[in-house]
């Protein structure tokens, strides 16, 4: 916990930038943090206390500079507000949430790597986030690891975990990767698991499954209806209708 003569002296949210100005080399790294951006949207809907930032500068003073960030391609804190005093955020300072940092960040290697096995990881180790999620679908070779990894605080430092979809209790969601189409692109994409393994759905395969279902009940009343016509009975003219 800061003293509050050095929680005076650092700087506020509003006189950061919001991130390093390091343009992403690649779409997927907005774009599938998002995915799980908006699935918590709905997972948590009712839930006030947590946060989910993409690209977003993380400010913290166990490092050199309490004005030099990280920036993961996303982040997740809990016991923190979803708006801060009712406003967006710019950044995430952890100065400003009570001391408390993200239990969990996400790193994904693109074509340029940006240290996620190594300045990141240790990093975000002395920061103390408990998961640390690195996610390479293309250049894993190139890297010596696998294409999805999870490492685990303990002991103060970090485990790779195996198992997936991996089920973070302290989170109350697992992660893991799914294929499907997304935007009319069949493409793999990250996703969140309910602590049985089943997976959360996005708003479009809802939306998609409600399409089936009511197509199923559609062609299962025409059967009905055929059938009874071959009995002779007209299904416009039933009995209590």
């Amino acid at each position: 916990m800061l003293s509050p003569d050095l929680k005076n002296a650092l700087p506020t949210t509003d006189e950061l930038p919001c991130s390093d100005d390091t343009p992403v080399d690649n779409e997927d790294q907005n774009f599938l943090p998002n995915i799980l951006l908006f699935l918590l949207n709905s997972i948590w809907a009712n839930r006030m206390d947590w946060y989910f930032g993409v690209d977003m500068g993380l400010y913290h003073t166990t490092g050199v500079n309490p004005r030099v960030p990280v920036v993961p391609d996303a982040f997740l804190s809990l016991g923190v507000e979803r708006k801060k005093g009712g406003k967006s955020r710019k950044s995430y300072a952890v100065w400003e949430e009570n001391g408390i940092v993200p239990i969990f960040t996400l790193e994904m290697v693109s074509h340029t790597p940006g240290g996620e096995y190594d300045e990141k990881l240790d990093i975000y180790r002395k920061l103390g986030v408990l998961y640390y999620v690195i996610y390479n679908p293309e250049f894993w070779r190139r890297d010596q690891h696998q294409p999805f990894e999870v490492y685990k605080l303990l002991d103060g430092n970090y485990q790779l975990q195996i198992g997936e979809p991996y089920l973070m209790p302290e989170v109350g969601l697992g992660i893991g990767r799914h294929q499907a189409v997304i935007g009319g692109i069949q493409q793999e994409f990250l996703c969140w698991y309910d602590e049985q393994g089943n997976r959360y759905f996005t708003d479009a395969e809802q939306a998609q499954q409600e399409r089936s279902r009511a197509e199923q009940e559609r062609q299962r009343a025409e059967q009905l209806a055929e059938y009874l016509r071959s009995l002779g009975v007209d299904p416009n003219n039933l009995p209590g209708n």
